[in-house]
């Protein structure tokens, strides 16, 4: 079996919605499994039927994994946290269709997509679940 490295993100109960919409943003394959459509009987919790248990969203530039967060008393911020997904794209006008995209679905604007002092193109977008997405590319 080949390495691989995959992000995975546990979201508070919004898993299946925010892996939805990254699919209609970016593409790819999606298949959502929730703890309903499991047989596990020695669980050591008893999770919502209708939580996600596991998610992948599969692109040709890679897998973003995830599942609903149990509400186990600890805090899983998504926004305000030092993390971001990011996504690097062949052109400019890809990477500002991507952000465009997140905007539209209720995101709003972290910081404009411009030239960056290194050379390549640079931004952020932050999704209506929270989630801080940068965007790059090589300078044209």
């Amino acid at each position: 079996m080949a390495h691989s490295l995959a992000t995975y993100i546990s979201l508070p109960g919004t898993t299946a919605e925010a892996m939805e919409h990254w699919h209609e943003v970016f593409g790819g394959d999606l298949t959502i499994m929730r703890y309903g459509d499991m047989s596990m009987p020695d669980m050591p919790f008893e999770p919502d039927p209708e939580a996600v248990a596991h998610a992948t969203l599969v692109m040709p530039s890679g897998t973003i994994a995830g599942g609903d967060a149990m509400d186990d008393g600890n805090d899983y911020s998504v926004e305000g946290t030092a993390y971001s997904m990011l996504y690097t794209t062949d052109t400019p006008d890809e990477a500002r269709g991507y952000i465009q995209k997140l905007l539209d679905g209720g995101g709003r604007e972290g910081m404009p997509f411009e030239m960056a002092p290194w050379g390549g193109w640079y931004g952020q977008a932050f999704d209506r679940f929270g989630v801080m997405w940068s965007f790059s590319c090589d300078g044209e």
